[in-house]
């Protein structure tokens, strides 16, 4: 072997730092597309430290594509039964109130489901996601994702930190060399074609890149945890906002969550105490005599806002946290990253495999970033009206009368919701650019059964031979199903990309003459059908 074929050999296609929720997923999708990966997780276990649980309506769908929901759904009817039982037998003096049915906050400011008016056009078909109402602890989450990721035969490394890397230069030998220390063996060098960073608001990745990661300062230092608590009588149930700050206390035994604006930590990194927790919510609530005799879990939380304004520099890529940060009110953080990671597995799987030309990975940033930027001036929103001084307070008042209105209730829930979302693709059909309606099929399935396998659809809906014709020479890449949807005659076809997102449509009474430049430009181009005899 020369100098120069060494260099060009590669131990992975990719490899993903960090094995949170966006990291195992991601790893989980470029498999599905053939990738070689190599997940690395500094951890050594799973981190059961309390965070985000909430999975909006993308993200079910994306889990319901993959055939995930039915696993989730169960993690969290079983959290369900806990908290129904515990209500049951009496429970703890500490226990506050969880009303039958949460259809999310805004600042704090509760939505009352019974006020939702679901007729809105945009979540139609949705289907079974959006009845989920998923609320899965992140520890859970990652464990069904590391169980998926095992079945697909994803390596994923624990005890292993990335602690630098270096991208060629461009030419025959692009790619990175990744250096890891592993606990038990020491420092490696593994080669790969592309690096993505999903470790974190603190990445590791972001920071030796050079990404540029604009935004505004924190002014907020919060705290959620579980703890174990006494003189808790005076305690009001679920959001509290007074003239400190805002506290949460429930909707669990223990759970507990405070808000000062007193600018951020002096480091975040330090364990939390319970001294710490118990003076915080002390000052807060305005209650005295609670005391916390047990922290069992805690973290520390800003309302930092920042987003990278590129996702892609060269062959390293960023994804969920590593790309932006922000304050997790509305359970927002989780949800992005698994929307960054669904977008961006097929696309880069593609890339590496030799199907698609790199200029794909170009639809990833334009198509994410606007999303993320929302995201982060939704959080700000939320702090505008958290703050304790009197035009926040008096805006609150003003806000809160709003959402306490079926109009007001159905624009919060939806938009917290995600089913709004899409991307700015070409075609003028209302769908095109959407997440694929889930529709129902007239052989008993949905459309989104057909998504398991991680790869395109063409969706026929209307026995059209000259469509199947024009999609021919893609193989593994597209899957044709010729099928019939009575609900939906104004539909003859639909071009669904791996990610569930529908990128071209065809009505009634339209041909099917723009597929195959649509096809190439998500697929790459097909393959050469009149192959030369050997």
């Amino acid at each position: 072997m020369t100098a120069n074929e060494n260099m060009t050999t590669t131990d992975y296609d990719v490899v993903v730092a960090g094995a949170g929720p966006v990291g195992l997923f991601l790893g989980c999708e470029l498999g599905l597309g053939g990738a070689r990966v190599l997940v690395v997780e500094r951890l050594t276990e799973v981190d059961e430290t309390i965070k985000a649980g909430a999975v909006n309506v993308p993200s079910a769908v994306a889990f319901y594509r993959r055939g995930l929901l039915p696993e989730m759904a169960a993690v969290w009817e079983a959290a369900l039964e806990r908290m129904r039982a515990f209500r049951k037998e009496g429970g703890e003096g500490d226990r506050p109130r969880m009303p039958p049915k949460f259809a999310g906050h805004f600042a704090g400011i509760m939505m009352d489901p019974e006020l939702f008016d679901g007729s809105d056009p945009l979540w139609a078909e949705v289907g079974p996601a959006a009845e989920a109402g998923l609320g899965v602890p992140q520890a859970e989450l990652e464990r069904i994702l590391a169980r998926r990721a095992a079945q697909l035969g994803i390596e994923v490394r624990r005890g292993v930190e990335l602690t630098g890397f270096t991208a060629d230069a461009d030419g025959d030998a692009d790619g990175v060399t990744v250096h890891i220390r592993d606990r038990e063996s020491g420092p490696e060098e593994i080669r790969a074609g592309w690096l993505v960073g999903c470790d974190g608001g603190r990445s590791t990745v972001r920071k030796l890149a050079g990404f540029d990661f604009p935004g505004t300062d924190p002014e907020i230092t919060g705290y959620q945890a579980v703890v174990e608590m006494a003189g808790t009588e005076r305690l009001g149930a679920g959001w509290n906002t007074t003239d400190v700050g805002t506290y949460v206390h429930g909707p669990f035994p223990g759970r507990i969550l405070s808000v000062e604006f007193d600018g951020p930590p002096a480091d975040r990194s330090a364990p939390v105490t319970a001294e710490e927790l118990q003076a915080s919510l002390r000052r807060v609530s305005g209650v005295p005599e609670v005391s916390i005799t047990k922290v069992v879990t805690a973290t520390r939380f800003t309302d930092n806002a920042r987003q990278v304004t590129d996702y892609r520099r060269g062959r390293v890529l960023l994804a969920g946290d590593a790309a932006h940060v922000h304050s997790p009110f509305g359970g927002q953080g989780l949800n992005l990253g698994i929307g960054d990671a669904m977008n961006l597995g097929w696309k880069l799987a593609a890339v590496v495999r030799g199907r698609a030309p790199e200029a794909l990975l170009d639809t990833y940033t334009a198509e994410r970033h606007p999303l993320g930027a929302w995201v982060l001036d939704w959080t700000r929103a939320q702090i505008a009206l958290m703050r304790p001084d009197r035009h926040a307070r008096a805006l609150r008042k003003v806000v809160t009368d709003m959402a306490l209105t079926t109009t007001g209730t159905t624009y919060l829930v939806t938009q917290i919701s995600g089913v709004w979302q899409r991307y700015d693709l070409p075609g003028d059909h209302p769908l095109t650019g959407r997440s694929a309606p889930d529709l129902e099929l007239a052989d008993g399935t949905r459309l989104g059964e057909h998504l398991h396998t991680g790869r395109a659809l063409l969706l026929d809906l209307a026995d059209d031979s000259e469509l199947r014709a024009r999609a021919a020479g893609y193989g593994e890449r597209l899957d044709v199903l010729t099928v019939a949807c009575p609900g939906r005659p104004d539909l003859a076809a639909l071009f669904v990309r791996p990610d569930g997102f529908v990128a071209w449509t065809a009505g009634g009474h339209e041909d099917g003459k723009a597929l195959p430049e649509v096809l190439e430009r998500w697929l790459g181009a097909p393959a050469d059908a009149a192959q030369p005899a050997a």
